[in-house]
């Protein structure tokens, strides 16, 4: 193999394969980084066995060949060289790569490109063309709620579910869920419903944020695993097998009381609030109070025991009765943070009962958390 390409192309490409690097593995190729000439350009690959992420970049190739290299040390020291050309060398038979960039000259022991794990390639099944712009907004609302527990495995994926012209997103780890909805151009035919790893649609996300090109989504006949192909990467994930919940009758349909409050700045009296919480279970407890003819308030407290206590208010719009619930400060700002801007409705049905958030004006997104029990 022997090309040459340039240094700020390379480090960009291995820095976008780089997260799907195995950090723990009985494997030591999935700590390399696969590297191949491919149709006049560079393929650079990397692979944890659940997602595995493939790049190309643009090289003047005069000999054909692969290898694969250790993705830290490559990467480390191509970051460190100038912005100037770069060769790159593996002599025939060689496991050991050149690489020149002005003055400097390394060699890298690799392994054969042989021994790498093959790279999932999906030829066939369902395809749809995603917006990047709107998919990434619906990774964002949904994933930060996915399972970290590997006890129950379908919690640590997003339930994706296609049909009659939408994606509904869904994510819950047992004491939050979030629901997402998205218009498509073109649905399959059939219904069809995957379970994606939450830790691929987070890497997918990050690689959405220089897309502007439409994504396409393609799953294979099996429905094992799931290709998402943007402009000059691919990714690919295995499914995860099972049943997620039916979770839309977690989703109350009605409520006693609903607050609606600027989102902006319930989130900075969260984050105040949060500073005491951390010593108190991480518990913010909430009062809806209506105004009765004037404007209502929203309060905010937590305890830090044995050291101090806060309260803060702010305007409010409460329809219905006073009502009680507590959060755990951490899910609030998660919500919060995700949502942005704009007014907010939380609507209770109880202090025992789930609290329930919605951008009001927008019927795209519910997001669902489940209380905390405090003495009053």
């Amino acid at each position: 193999m022997k090309l040459t390409t340039q240094q700020e192309d390379l480090q960009r490409g291995l820095n976008t394969v780089g997260r799907a690097v195995a950090t723990r593995s009985t494997l030591p190729q999935t700590s390399h980084i696969y590297l191949a000439t491919d149709g006049g350009r560079l393929k650079l690959a990397a692979t944890n066995l659940e997602i595995a992420i493939t790049a190309w970049v643009s090289a003047a190739v005069e000999d054909e060949g692969a290898i694969t290299i250790p993705a830290r040390l490559l990467t480390e020291f191509i970051a460190s060289l100038p912005t100037v050309e770069v060769a790159l060398t593996v002599a025939p038979r060689s496991k050991q790569v050149q690489i020149v960039a002005a003055r400097n000259d390394a060699t890298i022991s690799g392994m054969d490109a042989e021994d790498f794990p093959p790279i999932p390639t999906i030829d066939s099944g369902e395809t749809i063309r995603l917006e990047p712009a709107a998919l990434r907004e619906a990774i964002e609302h949904t994933v930060l709620v996915a399972a970290t527990d590997e006890s129950r495995p379908v919690l640590t994926g997003v339930d994706l579910k296609i049909e009659e012209g939408q994606i509904t997103m869904a994510a819950s780890d047992g004491l939050r869920l979030a629901v997402y909805t998205m218009d498509i151009a073109e649905a399959p035919s059939d219904v069809l419903e995957i379970i994606v790893p939450g830790r691929a649609l987070v890497e997918l996300g990050r690689l959405l944020a220089d897309q502007e090109e439409p994504v396409t989504l393609q799953v294979n006949s099996t429905r094992s695993q799931v290709l998402f192909r943007l402009s000059d990467v691919e990714l690919t994930a295995q499914l995860i097998q099972g049943t997620f919940p039916s979770y839309t009758q977690l989703i109350p349909s009605e409520y006693q009381t609903r607050a609606t409050v600027d989102a902006a700045e319930f989130l900075r009296e969260v984050r105040t609030a949060a500073v005491f919480a951390r010593d108190g279970s991480g518990i913010v407890r909430l009062v809806m109070s209506p105004g009765n003819g004037e404007p209502g308030k929203l309060t905010l407290s937590a305890r830090a025991e044995e050291q101090g206590e806060h309260q803060g208010e702010m305007d409010a719009s409460v329809d219905g009765e006073e009502a009680r619930i507590a959060f755990n400060s951490r899910y609030l700002q998660d919500v919060l943070q995700v949502l942005g801007g704009g007014q907010l409705a939380l609507e209770s049905t109880g202090p025992s009962n789930p609290g329930v958030f919605r951008p009001v004006g927008r019927e795209d997104y519910v997001h669902v958390i489940m209380p905390m029990f405090v003495q009053w």
